[in-house]
């Protein structure tokens, strides 16, 4: 891989070359690799289609992970999110030690890797909210609950340039990974003031199926907010709101 430079860039292939853009800048690369159909057939890439078939796996758990927590990663998500989840949910899999390479899986393995996972490393939960939280799941009445005492905004919440208020979100999600299907509720609080006086106690619950057996996790965030005018709006659109995996129950 190349970076292209000059005033010029290019798109596309010219001979064995590949012209190309991404988020790192306008690169070039040789065209080249080993035949796919030798991949998928040939005795000596056995270790490549087992790693390919579990990297498939962590992909599509992290997709379905993504998608339950959708509504508050909307404003709280970075632009290597989705590739830093799928790296995370490798090592899950490859924490399984019941199945045969190749066949490890997210049920199998160690979900509660998933724990302390950022969806925004421009903005950690651990360097933005200094609030004490309690965060309890209840597999059999299905509740999935963050406690936060009263605090003091402006002494427990690391807020970025420019903001005036705040919102503390979380959700719980309940996952089957097998099925790629989920349960998931959200819970807010009101747009609240970040300054010198105590905010009252906040409680979320987050209900999913009683008694599941299936992974349970629990996402704990805050988004921020200027006044302008009277008017609140999203701060950075989102750069600055941390979201985090506070506790996750494998069910196993």
């Amino acid at each position: 891989m190349a970076r292209q430079k000059g005033i010029i860039k290019l798109k596309g292939t010219i001979g064995d070359i590949t012209f190309y853009k991404t988020k790192d800048g306008h690169l070039a690369r040789e065209k080249g690799g080993i035949d796919a159909s030798r991949i998928a057939s040939d005795p000596a890439f056995q270790r490549t289609r087992e790693n390919g078939s579990e990297f498939g796996r962590a992909g599509k758990a992290g997709k379905i992970l993504r998608t339950a927590f959708r509504a508050l990663l909307l404003n709280s998500a970075d632009s290597r999110m989705v590739s830093r989840l799928t790296q995370q949910m490798v090592k899950v899999i490859q924490a399984d030690t019941t199945s045969v390479r190749g066949l490890r899986n997210v049920i199998d393995g160690e979900a509660e890797l998933l724990a302390g996972f950022e969806f925004n490393i421009g903005g950690k939960l651990g360097t933005t909210l200094f609030a004490p939280f309690v965060a309890t799941i209840n597999r059999v009445t299905g509740d999935i609950i963050v406690d936060l005492a009263s605090f003091v905004p402006l002494n427990m919440i690391a807020a970025p340039s420019g903001a005036t208020h705040y919102k503390v979100i979380s959700a719980g999600a309940e996952i089957d990974f097998e099925a790629e299907t989920f349960v998931a509720s959200n819970s807010e609080t009101a747009i609240l003031p970040w300054d010198i006086n105590a905010s009252v106690a906040i409680n979320h619950s987050n209900p999913v199926t009683p008694a599941s057996t299936k992974p349970l996790f629990l996402a704990l965030g805050v988004e921020f907010y200027q006044e302008v005018n009277g008017q609140m709006y999203a701060l950075k659109n989102g750069s600055y709101n941390p979201l985090s995996i506070v506790k996750v129950d494998s069910g196993v």
